[in-house]
């Protein structure tokens, strides 16, 4: 491994390094991690445009099998802009809280795509007008997880309000691969707001590993082939507690 990069900013601890292996495949792979060595994204450096982690591919095939002329899309969480540069054909609007890591998509990872709007995620998209998007993926995270302010019951009524009338939401969280807690609570409170909503999980070894999650939220019901989903398996999880927002009384 070698060290490219190493820094705490005001959201993070960062490193970037390159490796010989990631996740037992072999090869030249450039790697941004957070803090406690959490890989945000991965590059193939001899062949960029590959997506190397399987999130963002399922997460594609899901948008496209489910609303296959689909054009505008809201990020929070850029990463190093794996999903943006993916769909550069569509009109996309990237929201990251961290400039540090907006500045290290570009210097070494390449990222040439749409803007990249710096600032707290939920406050952007609650600029923007009603039913403009096709789709907004969450794929925020912070050294204990992802913020709660993403995952409340308040976010995804404005969530909603942001869709149109076909639109869909993504969320890719992590959890435990037996019965978690808090993916089950975030799981309900998104069921809550949508009529149909799907769980898909990478499968682990044991019940204790931690584990991608993707929580997909619609009006409509939600397609998949899951040859598609890069490893994914549909996972149902159980009912949880509606997440409310901290100044919010409990329901």
């Amino acid at each position: 491994m070698r060290v490219l990069y190493r820094n705490k900013s005001e959201q993070h601890e960062l490193t970037v390094y390159d490796t010989q292996k990631l996740y037992g495949e072999k090869g030249r792979f450039r790697v941004l991690e957070f803090s406690n060595a959490a890989v945000q994204g991965a590059m193939d450096l001899d062949d960029p445009t590959r997506m190397v982690l399987e999130y963002p591919r399922a997460m594609v095939h899901l948008m496209e099998q489910n609303d296959p002329e689909f054009d505008k899309v809201f990020v929070v969480g850029h990463g190093i802009g794996t999903l943006p540069t993916h769909l550069s054909d569509r009109q996309v609007k990237v929201a990251e809280l961290d400039e540090e890591v907006a500045k290290l998509s570009r210097t070494l990872f390449g990222y040439k795509g749409s803007p990249v709007l710096i600032g707290d995620g939920r406050e952007l998209l609650g600029q923007e007008p009603a039913g403009t998007y096709d789709y907004i993926i969450v794929d925020a995270f912070t050294a204990t997880g992802t913020p709660e302010q993403f995952i409340t019951s308040d976010f995804f009524v404005m969530v909603k309000d942001k869709l149109d009338s076909g639109g869909a939401v993504l969320l890719n969280v992590f959890g435990r691969a037996g019965n978690d807690r808090l993916v089950n609570a975030i799981y309900t409170t998104l069921q809550e707001q949508f009529a149909y909503t799907r769980a898909f999980a990478l499968p682990t070894d044991t019940t204790d590993e931690v584990q991608n999650r993707i929580l997909m939220g619609s009006h409509h019901p939600i397609e998949f082939q899951i040859r598609d989903m890069a490893g994914f398996v549909e996972q149902e999880p159980e009912e949880g507690y509606i997440i409310v927002d901290p100044d919010c009384p409990e329901q």
